[in-house]
């Protein structure tokens, strides 16, 4: 019994040596299986090449916007200060325009009463 279960080990380890060893040929449709796998393998890498693609796209358009959220950020920052300066110049203006209406109406109404005083009219 030894000896059919030591032959039996041999006979097993013979036949997975000779599988190993390439002895059995391929199956019928290997070649067929393995252009398959290729055209997929092609399909694969041209998919990915399509996401890559779009991914670099995407990644430079999100550079140029946040290359334009910083511009307008300056732009703003700017703006605000000349328009800060505007404003004070133009209240500034508006106030010696004011002084220059009483200054004006001052003189009218003196010139009035020099008028009403030299007439003698009152």
């Amino acid at each position: 019994m030894a000896g059919r279960t030591r032959r039996w080990g041999l006979g097993v380890a013979a036949m997975a040596l000779c599988l190993a060893s390439g002895c059995v040929g391929p199956p019928e449709d290997a070649e067929a299986r393995l252009a398959q796998l290729e055209a997929e393998d092609k399909q694969m890498d041209a998919a990915l090449d399509a996401v890559e693609t779009r991914l670099l796209g995407n990644q430079s358009k999100m550079h140029l916007w946040q290359e334009l959220e910083r511009r307008h950020e300056q732009v703003s920052a700017i703006q605000c200060r000349v328009a800060d300066s505007h404003l004070m110049a133009m209240a500034e203006h508006y106030e010696k325009q004011e002084a220059k209406a009483r200054q004006l109406h001052k003189r009218r109404r003196m010139a009035a009463v020099n008028a009403a005083v030299m007439t003698g009219s009152r």
